[in-house]
Parts: structure tokens; C-alpha cells; sequence
């Protein structure tokens, strides 16, 4: 049986020909635009980067978000070691 922490603390992403991504452990969603994503997962930061890109569904009480578009990048974003406040927020002010 799984706890609620497990179920929580779970992330997926499942990309469907490149055109639909549902995200699970998603606890903020950072910044958004037709171009980029940039969301705060359990696992870190992921950027989701691509072209006509909106947000189908999100609910972050679930940690579950949805977006359509074409999708090109997915990537991870750790910060230095010692920083609290992750380099890359200041670059979506």
C-alpha cells in the first residue's frame, strides 16, 4: 500500500508525440509563456521549452499540470551547490 507522501513525492512526465506533456509533482509553476515553461517539481527544476505552448490543465494542489504545443526541450535545472534561490529565476522577471 502506498503512503500519501509516496503519492505526493511521486514525478512522471509523459510526453505524447511531442505535442501533449502531463507533469505530475509539480508544487509551482515558476513561469509561462507561448515559448517556455518553467516548472518546480520534486525532483527539481524542469524547463519545458518549444513553440505555441499553453497550459491545458493545471492543478497544483495535486501537482498535476498539462500543456499542449510543440514540445522541443525538456530539461532539469539544478542550482550551485550553496545557493538557496536558483540562478535562473532572475532570468524570468
Amino acid at each position: 500500500m502506498e503512503r500519501v507522501d509516496d503519492v505526493q513525492r511521486a514525478h512522471d512526465v509523459i510526453l505524447k508525440g511531442r505535442r501533449s506533456l502531463d507533469v505530475t509533482g509539480v508544487e509551482e509553476v515558476e513561469h509561462f509563456d507561448s515559448q517556455e515553461f518553467l516548472l518546480q517539481t520534486v525532483m527539481g527544476y524542469l524547463s519545458v521549452r518549444g513553440h505555441d505552448l499553453y497550459m491545458k490543465n493545471v492543478n497544483v494542489e495535486d501537482g498535476l499540470v498539462s500543456i499542449e504545443g510543440k514540445v522541443e526541450d525538456l530539461v532539469y535545472l539544478d542550482a550551485p551547490a550553496g545557493n538557496k534561490k536558483p540562478w535562473f529565476k532572475s532570468l524570468f522577471k
